[in-house]
């Protein structure tokens, strides 16, 4: 380290323009990252509705219905034509409306009131026609605004497509407009807790350029997620900001007795372990995302990692070099310190230890048991609400009702098990019609004398298609247990078959879900433990340190369930390991210090000192993890982000208030050496 310290510090302004240059690089390769809106694709590739979207592609070809356009007033001709334009627009893959299934010729030679009237109503009633559409997957936003410019801002848009479009829409300016709010908040806590007015900004910068650096390495990573892109930038700012804040802070003590270069040179060396330490801890709960089976998980822990290892490069390489060029103005910048000695307070917590520490050990158990007890929400719809697309959303269910359908394939060439099948699924619960060859055409009629265009909708090569249409939300007990029974009866008529729709994939994403989250979680325990096993060499504090960090995190999800909110399973599968990786460090400072002081104090004197030489600085970190977080929630208009930073938020603090309340009582009562 010593002879790369020489190096930087000797090199200093080639250092620094280097960096500037691969950030300017980096900025200019943002714009060309590819984003990925759909969740659904981030499904193991096992998962059974993901097997059934694939076949269907093949087999049918993209038409899978994603969304549904209502017109409103329109003659059966009006419609036909409307729907020819739709057609035409790039992005639709396919467009279906009642002449697919009962035939063009069908449609304008037989009187409606001849055709089966639940099958009619379901796309034509009291003059208004409801279309529904495939559109492509990544063009969603361009093909709803190119639907609304054809035809009028009245038109009503609905389903997937469009919930992922209004999350196109959002995610835009969300970024900036958290770091609006973020940076300011930031600037203070990091002025009132440093002596000079330059700092703040030599940590902003530093960390500024590893974040522009890791968002513009994405490129060549491929795509990245939605909340990977919105994310991220904040987290990576967040929990890397200490780094810099301790290498400065060493720098500027050590100045005190040596001159500059040289101080820094020390700096570096002393700070690497520990900066590299803190950064580890950090990237294990973010390593621990990797082991998710749904990607959304690693997609997100790869960036994380990425980002984390790049702060720490910046903070170790370019800080020094940067500091170092502009160190006069530091002194120049000096400002007496604005915040007040922390020893009373300290003091005054420790009297009240045992209190927190009783009410904390209380709380453990119904937390834990109230967090396994929350419900979750799996799919994007809560997106739409309050928004464009939330609106059509219920002026098309106020004319022709919920939409949820479970697409149905089952090998070709069965027609009596085909009429078997429909009636055992028509007489479930919550199924209100199953649609297929049989029961719009006619069992009776051979394939070979339909309308080809009727046939096409039915028939594959190798596989015939039923649409289930469900009286059911798209998620929920109702939904699910639907798609399970749905599962069984099939399952009694044909040995292989494939099945997809919204409900049957986020039936199969909560099934992932509940298995990721007990192996993450468990591999950032074990991954932290592990590490604090090294840093401290003792099986003990390990322990303690995971337990006030878990607690703590449990109190977070517990929230939810005692407000009876659910809790989309996006910010409950990744804050576990977020919280653990980003905030155990304040426990790990606190124990560190604890035990240096321990050497020559009682255990009382030294937790006092410990906590007068640390809470500023545990504050700090602390104010800045959860104002990047609040951020988030009060920014993002998409309940997934804003809900992972809410969760953020109150789960720094709580991990906060358990390692200044908490974490003391148990080091001092578990601490058996003898004063």
């Amino acid at each position: 380290m010593n002879t790369m310290a020489q190096l930087i510090t000797h090199h200093k302004r080639i250092t620094v323009s280097l960096f500037v240059l691969l950030a300017f690089a980096g900025a200019l390769l943002i714009p060309l990252t590819r984003v990925n809106y759909d969740l659904v694709q981030y499904l193991p590739q096992d998962a059974p509705s993901t097997q059934a979207i694939a076949l269907m592609e093949e087999e049918f070809g993209n038409n899978n219905p994603n969304a549904r356009v209502l017109l409103e007033g329109v003659t059966l001709a009006q419609a036909l034509a409307t729907k020819q334009q739709i057609a035409a627009l790039p992005g639709i893959h396919s467009v279906t409306w009642l002449d697919d299934v009962v035939g063009a010729d069908n449609l304008g030679s037989v009187p409606l009131e001849y055709l089966d009237p639940d099958l009619v109503t379901t796309y034509y009633h009291q003059g208004d026609a409801l279309l529904s559409l495939s559109i492509a997957n990544g063009q969603e936003a361009a093909t709803v605004h190119a639907l609304r410019s054809l035809l009028g801002e009245q038109t009503a848009i609905s389903g997937s497509a469009a919930n992922a479009a209004a999350t196109q829409d959002l995610a835009v300016s969300e970024v900036l407009n958290a770091m609006a709010i973020l940076l300011p908040i930031i600037l203070i806590i990091l002025i009132l807790s440093t002596t000079s007015w330059l700092e703040p900004l030599l940590f902003l910068i530093t960390i500024g350029i590893a974040v522009l650096l890791n968002m513009g390495l994405n490129p060549f990573f491929g795509e990245i997620s939605f909340i990977t892109r919105t994310v991220s930038p904040i987290l990576q700012l967040a929990v890397s900001l200490d780094y810099a804040i301790f290498l400065l802070h060493r720098f500027n003590d050590l100045r005190q007795t040596n001159p500059p270069l040289e101080a820094m040179q020390i700096a570096m060396g002393q700070s690497f372990t520990t900066v590299a330490a803190s950064a580890a801890t950090t990237v294990l709960g973010f390593v621990a995302l990797l082991f998710m089976r749904f990607g959304i998980g690693s997609d997100l822990g790869l960036n994380l990692v990425k980002g984390v290892l790049l702060s720490f490069i910046s903070v170790m390489v370019f800080l020094p070099a940067l500091t170092l060029l502009v160190f006069p103005l530091l002194d120049k910048t000096q400002h007496h310190n604005l915040l007040p000695s922390f020893s009373t307070l300290s003091k005054n917590l420790l009297k009240t230890r045992y209190l927190f520490l009783a009410l904390a050990l209380l709380l453990v158990l119904p937390s834990f048991l109230a967090q396994s007890q929350t419900a979750f929400q799996y799919g994007t719809g809560s997106v739409a609400q309050g928004s464009r697309a939330g609106q059509d959303t219920l002026r098309i269910e106020e004319r022709f009702g919920h939409e949820n359908i479970l697409v149905l394939l089952v090998p070709k060439g069965q027609p009596g098990n085909e009429i078997a099948l429909s009636t055992a699924l028509a007489q479930l619960p919550y199924v209100k019609q199953v649609v297929g060859y049989a029961s719009s055409i006619g069992a009776e009629i051979p394939p070979s004398v339909a309308p080809p265009e009727v046939v096409k909708q039915f028939y594959s090569e190798h596989y015939a298609r039923l649409m289930v249409y469900l009286n059911t939300p798209d998620e929920g007990d109702a939904a699910f247990q639907t798609v399970a029974q749905v599962h069984q009866a099939v399952s009694a008529h044909y040995p292989s078959y494939s099945l997809t729709g919204t409900s049957a994939t986020l039936y199969d994403m909560k099934q992932v879900v509940e298995n990721d989250t007990t192996k993450v979680n468990l591999a950032a325990i074990v991954g932290i433990f592990v590490v604090l096993l090294i840093a401290f060499r003792s099986l003990k504090l390990p322990v303690i340190l995971v337990f006030v960090i878990e607690t703590a995190i449990w109190m977070n999800l517990a929230v939810p369930y005692f407000a009876g909110q659910t809790l989309s399973f996006i910010g409950y599968l990744i804050i576990s390991t977020v919280q653990l990786g980003a905030t155990v460090d304040y426990a790990i400072l606190l124990t560190h210090n604890y035990r240096q002081n321990r050497q020559n104090l009682s255990r009382l004197g030294a937790m006092q000192q410990t906590l007068a030489d640390n809470l500023i600085s545990i504050c700090v970190s602390a104010g800045i993890l959860s104002t990047a977080g609040y951020a988030l929630a009060a920014t993002s208009g998409n309940p997934m982000v804003s809900e992972l930073g809410t969760l953020l938020g109150r789960g720094t603090l709580l991990s906060f208030v358990m390692v200044i309340l908490v974490l003391p009582a148990l080091l001092m009562v578990l601490d058996w050496k003898k004063d």
